[in-house]
């Protein structure tokens, strides 16, 4: 089993998850010109996607939606209240967006739910519900032959379920979207997107994950990839050094030999195999 992150960050997020005889891609915030340049690097054939899975209706895990399906001829995976929202989405009035999404999800949806359990192929999906203001969030666990890989990007709070799907994994894919500091003086953003995103139902911070890293996280994954990180109010190497001194400060019986890699919104993750 193996992944990599093709892009992630506030413009758009979109994970490749595969085994020998399955490949499935986790949501499309990218543009379908640029996740098709991004499976081609890493050596992946549009054409051998098996399945697209849409983890909520936001534009930036589901705008590139409707066009790359003119491409790819796999079925979409979404819930049922997820496909309601990205149908909803406000747009001017003589735009027919909402139609044209209608048009190209008809007889390719394949009707899931957040609180049970699926398979794509030979991949048996755990998805959880998320604290995040969408219609039907949920992050995920992708099991296959005894490795078990999470997803989550986008939650504003680490609850009891969370935590307890965090267990036992080989890797993680989890957001580190912002510096309290930089979000707080960030010129750019409102007061009122500040307090979104700060928000039980908004994102979690550098120091939100720094300080489950070090009280709760078990140890078991040896990767650990740092998505959805604000281009505005975030920095890659803060948000790497910040993950690995909590990794350092752990209890010296809990020590974690984990690798913490940072991904890109600009160029795809290495291939992270197990």
């Amino acid at each position: 089993m193996r992944f990599t992150v093709l892009g992630s960050g506030s413009t758009g997020n979109s994970v490749l998850i595969c085994t020998e005889k399955t490949k499935v891609l986790v949501d499309v915030g990218l543009s379908a010109k640029e996740t098709l340049r991004r499976l081609a690097l890493v050596g992946v054939n549009f054409s051998d996607l098996d399945a697209i899975l849409i983890t909520h209706e936001h534009s930036d895990h589901a705008g590139g939606l409707r066009v790359l399906l003119n491409t790819v001829t796999c079925p979409v995976y979404v819930s049922g209240e997820t496909e309601e929202a990205y149908l909803r989405e406000k747009y001017n009035k003589s735009n027919d967006e909402p139609q044209k999404r209608f048009e190209a999800l008809k007889d390719r949806r394949v009707e899931i739910e957040s609180s049970r359990d699926f398979r794509i192929g030979d991949i048996d999906f755990e998805p959880f519900s998320v604290p995040h203001d969408a219609a039907d969030n949920f992050g995920f666990v992708a099991k296959n032959a005894g490795v078990k890989i999470v997803t989550i990007l986008d939650f504003g709070c680490f609850t009891t379920l969370i935590r307890e799907k965090l267990r036992g994994c080989d890797g993680i894919v989890i957001e580190s979207n912002h510096c309290r500091d930089m979000l707080k003086t960030c010129a750019v953003y409102s007061w009122d997107l500040k307090q979104r995103i700060m928000s039980r139902t908004g994102h979690i911070s550098n120091e939100d994950l720094s300080e489950w890293l070090q009280n709760e996280f078990d140890g078991a994954a040896r990767h650990i990839v740092l998505a959805h990180l604000s281009q505005r109010a975030n920095e890659p190497h803060l948000a790497r050094l910040t993950a690995q001194t909590a990794l350092q400060m752990r209890a010296p019986l809990f020590k974690a030999e984990t690798q913490i890699t940072i991904s890109s919104h600009r160029e795809p993750t290495v291939w992270i195999e197990f």
